[in-house]
């Protein structure tokens, strides 16, 4: 797409979201264009502003297991995954707060 679009500083996220809900039907326009056009892409907004995301594989019945539970509160299952993944390090932080990991030999 030949014009890209520069997003504004934000101060905070309620300045972020509205922002992004003023904006959503130019952004809309800008999304179908670039599918139209062939320059839709997936994660180009997030490679184009440093954002990274990763990709894990998850043993099939681990993710049968967390979308069963994810369904069971109504919440998505990649969020919930990714909510159980933060609360298992978080823990693991404080674990290691108490019993330091020896270094290997």
């Amino acid at each position: 797409m030949a014009n890209r679009r520069v997003l504004p500083k934000f101060a905070n996220e309620a300045e972020e979201a509205k922002w992004w809900f003023e904006h959503s039907d130019e952004l809309d326009e800008h999304f179908l264009a670039a599918a139209a056009d062939g320059t839709l892409r997936r994660g180009t907004i997030a490679r184009r502003f440093g954002l990274s995301s990763h990709i894990i594989h998850i043993a099939p019945k681990d993710a049968e297991l967390a979308k069963a539970q994810a369904d069971k509160r109504g919440l998505e299952y990649e969020k919930y995954v990714q909510s159980l993944l933060h609360q298992a390090l978080e823990q693991q932080e404080k674990v290691q707060e108490v019993f330091p990991a020896e270094p290997a030999a």
